[in-house]
């Protein structure tokens, strides 16, 4: 993994999450120039559906569709996220300070699957930990609090607190998504989930709506806990 800065550091439960939540928003801007990364804290070991060597090549080729400029997988067991908490936090306090990323991204915490929450509950905790100097003295990497935390939505569909138009990265989007054959394909030998009974469709009929809303073609909608600045009020509509 390269040790350069990071604009956008993007978290996830599993992999194949943070590219269901925000994988146009991270196409947009890896193709503007900026540099994301991803961090996914468990393989997703009790899936239904594939191999963990399967989904680790299909995260691979996921994060080059995108362009994402560094991926990293972390081994905490599938579904104790809960139950190792602290240790996450710890190991996540050590990346965001190493690659001290402008934004962080992590699921938002209403969602049908509990680590998807527990992720999040996760990520603010060691957004807010990796400031403080003295936590985790050991650290090789000076503290660092990102300027913000927003959270993606995967399963739920609430009111976003803003959206950002991928219109013209839904194909990449959906390319990346793709690369989990494992996930998103069903067939005789699967076992049947929600991830392959037209979940890819549903999907792009949310991202839809949010664009129809905000008046472009399709959109993807962030949760902020704190108000979210506008520096000009009349910037995006010239």
């Amino acid at each position: 993994m390269s040790r350069r800065k990071l604009d956008i550091l993007a978290v996830g439960a599993h992999p194949d999450d943070v590219e269901i939540g925000m994988g146009g928003t991270i196409a947009k801007y890896c193709q503007e120039g900026y540099t994301a990364g991803i961090v996914n804290l468990t393989k997703a070991e009790l899936s239904s559906n594939g191999t963990i060597e399967e989904r680790q090549k299909e995260a691979e080729k996921a994060a080059e569709i995108l362009k994402v400029s560094s991926r990293r997988q972390l081994s905490f067991p599938d579904r104790r996220l809960n139950v190792y908490k602290e240790e996450a936090i710890e190991a996540l306090v050590d990346i965001i300070r190493e690659y001290r990323p402008r934004l962080v991204f992590a699921p938002h915490w209403k969602d049908r699957h509990p680590d998807h929450g527990h992720c999040g509950d996760i990520v603010r905790e060691a957004v807010f930990s990796a400031g403080i100097k003295k936590y985790l003295e050991e650290c090789p990497f000076p503290a660092y609090r990102p300027s913000a935390l927003y959270y993606y939505q995967i399963n739920g569909s609430e009111v976003p607190d803003f959206v950002v138009d991928i219109s013209d990265f839904l194909p990449a989007k959906l390319e990346a998504l793709a690369s989990y054959k494992s996930q998103f394909q069903g067939g005789d030998s699967k076992t049947s989930t929600p991830l392959n009974n037209g979940y890819i469709d549903r999907l792009k009929s949310r991202e839809r709506v949010l664009g129809f809303e905000a008046g472009v073609e399709y959109a993807e909608g962030f949760i902020s806990e704190k108000p979210v600045l506008i520096h000009h009020l009349l910037g995006d509509h010239n």
